[in-house]
């Protein structure tokens, strides 16, 4: 398996493409669709064969990207997350199935936190938080919302935290359940999540520009990527001094390549906690992720028998189930699927609001990906053509 020729792209269905075509396309896709810019890393045979930087990571001061430039990874976070506790759970430290609750002093409502809006004194007299689980949090079924300061009629600082569904009965992303998931974390091994990823994982891989901590180090300071709007306007640099293990990661392409490589390599957890992983937990019936439409049922996904596993989405092909993981904040949009059966991989890393418009025919060209429910991810191509 695997291209014998190195200027070429091996894709899922076997077919090739030439790196310097892949090259050109993606240059041509960023102009015309006004991504100020991109890095893309492709694994063949489970090794980054294809690793390159487009555009910039400050447009003001037009300063190019590079493979070492350090990007807010958003929901990335929830990938390197749900490694860590199968780690944890191969070491007999946490069971997947055993209440969250049960590894608590006390009850979970009654901890104090230094902000409001982390605490869990909302639910004191709702009891269903006894039974979530570290499984339920990991596929995104505790039935708590994305966040409880998003609620329908907007931002709102003061929203409370409450359930939108039983625990354990359907998908719903959750950044409210990882975030609980950490807290029992730290509290059974007594460390940050920090700490803690750097002792498992980004040491052990010599990932040395990736952080739980997105705050501007000195050693760092020209390697910082700047986020841009829809108008590539320059967002402000947005600092977090916590680990947040549902949204704070900060990487590279070379790093968060490294990764991948490794997880697919078994370097990380066993063969058995890999399987376990991307194993279907819940199947996914929304029309879309977010937004009104994901209170809408349908059956558009069931040909890729679209589901969630642990902290990844999966997806179903004749070649082989794909694993699929999102980040999306202000600024900054990111993809990354692997295809274990046929040992090839995407990163794609964008600090631009226009970066996912190019993202449906970037996975298409660069590895054969024509799986990817870019609708219900809301991928809506630049130039509209489905």
């Amino acid at each position: 398996m695997g291209c014998s020729n190195e200027s070429k792209i091996e894709k899922i269905d076997g077919s090739e493409i030439e790196k310097e075509q892949l090259t050109e396309k993606i240059k041509s896709l960023m102009e015309s669709a006004d991504v100020n810019g991109l890095a893309v890393s492709i694994l063949n045979n489970n090794e980054s064969v294809y690793q390159k930087t487009y555009g910039y990571r400050n447009w003001s001061t037009k300063d190019t990207l590079n493979n070492n430039s350090i990007f807010y990874g958003a929901s990335l976070s929830k990938a390197v997350f749900a490694v860590l506790v199968m780690q944890l759970v191969e070491e007999g430290k946490i069971n997947l199935d055993t209440p969250l609750q049960n590894y608590l002093d006390k009850p979970l409502s009654e901890y104090e936190f230094n902000r409001d809006w982390r605490g869990y004194d909302d639910l004191k007299d709702d009891k269903r938080y006894e039974s979530i689980t570290a499984r339920m949090c990991l596929s995104h079924t505790t039935g708590l919302p994305n966040w409880r300061f998003l609620t329908k009629s907007g931002f709102d600082i003061n929203g409370k935290l409450h359930f939108l569904y039983e625990p354990g009965t359907r998908y719903s992303y959750s950044g409210e359940g990882i975030s609980l998931l950490q807290f029992v974390v730290e509290k059974i091994t007594g460390k940050g999540l920090e700490a803690i990823a750097q002792e498992k994982i980004f040491q052990p891989l010599e990932m040395k520009r990736t952080s739980y901590i997105y705050v501007q180090q000195e050693k760092f300071k020209n390697q910082y990527v700047y986020g841009n709007d829809k108008n590539q306007k320059m967002i402000p640099f947005d600092e977090a001094d916590e680990a947040g293990a549902a949204g704070t990661l900060c990487t590279t392409l070379a790093d968060y390549s490294i990764f991948i490589e490794a997880l697919l390599k078994y370097k990380l957890i066993s063969k058995h906690s890999f399987d376990e992983m991307f194993n279907k937990q819940v199947s996914i019936t929304s029309k879309q992720q977010f937004g009104p439409n994901a209170l809408v049922e349908t059956s558009e996904n069931e040909d890729i028998g679209l589901g969630y596993g642990l902290g990844w989405g999966l997806l179903e092909t004749p070649y082989g189930f794909g694993a699929f993981k999102e980040g999306h904040s202000e600024g900054f949009q990111h993809y990354s699927i692997v295809f274990p059966e046929k040992q090839i991989g995407i990163v794609i890393l964008s600090n631009s609001d226009n970066g996912e418009s190019i993202f449906k025919e970037l996975l298409e060209i660069g590895i054969g990906d024509t799986y990817t429910p870019w609708k219900w991810e809301n991928y809506i191509p630049y130039n509209n053509n489905p």
